[in-house]
């Protein structure tokens, strides 16, 4: 019998689904990335931190899960021609259709959940998981990129890092006032100018990333924090500037954070 009270309350999973379901809601998504505000700035710099842990590799396959409309498949394509063999792969089909737009015929693409990717064991040489993790079962989804990736090969995995001041500010304060404000405008009849959707996200701190990397079969080798700023919502929609990457206590600043693993 159902509890009184949760039968409008989307789950997790749901709530992560609905989010990039259809055409549109993806359009917005790309616009987002690819503007000028605190979530293109975000992507920026995470791009930069991932071009920096794969600046020794050679090239070889390339598995992109949780690729969205191919943003990062379109910028390895061209920094890195002929070096990469690229597969991308996410669990919306309306990503998958607007990465296959965005890239034409260099790379290949599949609909598939990180969870449970339609790959073969150890078929890649590197496997990036870029903004994916945070939306998932993490322990299922490290196996399933440890399976897919060969003895030997790269994990880059990507974290929202939970104990920044911009995290904690943006989860604490800035999104629940968001939300408040909303609602009064929606009760008072205004034209509702704030709002902020749940999303689902669930952040790890680095030390428990890695202890789940470990138990995973990849041995982490490179922690790189991006996105470092002192600037705290809604600050920093008003002061622009660039962001960098940093490492160990130069990097607690990092609104996100990226391990470089080895399959052992």
């Amino acid at each position: 019998m159902p509890v009184p009270g949760t039968l409008d309350r989307p789950t997790r999973d749901q709530l992560v689904r609905v989010q990039y379901a259809d055409a549109e809601l993806v359009a917005d998504y790309a616009e987002a990335y690819a503007g000028r505000g605190p979530t293109a700035r975000f992507h920026r710099s995470r791009i930069h931190a991932v071009d920096q842990v794969l600046a020794d590799h050679p090239g070889g396959t390339l598995l992109d899960v949780g690729c969205g409309p191919g943003m990062m498949v379109r910028h390895l394509l061209e920094s890195r021609p002929r070096e990469f063999s690229v597969t991308g792969c996410d669990r919306s089909a309306a990503m998958v259709d607007a990465a296959r737009r965005n890239t034409g015929e260099e790379a290949s693409f599949s609909v598939g959940d990180i969870e449970e990717m339609p790959f073969a064991d150890g078929g890649f040489d590197v496997a990036l998981a870029m903004g994916v993790l945070e939306y998932v079962d993490v322990t299922l989804a490290l196996r399933e990129i440890a399976r897919v990736v060969r003895p030997g090969g790269l994990a880059v995995v990507t974290m929202l890092n939970p104990h920044s001041p911009y995290r904690l500010v943006e989860w604490g304060l800035y999104w629940p006032a968001r939300r408040v404000l909303g609602g009064i405008e929606e009760a008072l009849r205004f034209p509702r100018h704030h709002g902020a959707r749940h999303t689902g996200i669930q952040a790890y701190a680095p030390r428990r990333l890695r202890h789940e990397l470990w138990r995973a079969g990849l041995q982490p080798e490179d922690t790189l924090y991006y996105d470092v700023t002192a600037l705290v919502p809604p600050l920093d929609r008003i002061v622009r500037r660039d962001t960098k990457t940093a490492r160990g206590a130069a990097g607690l600043l990092g609104t996100g954070y990226l391990i470089a693993a080895r399959r052992l």
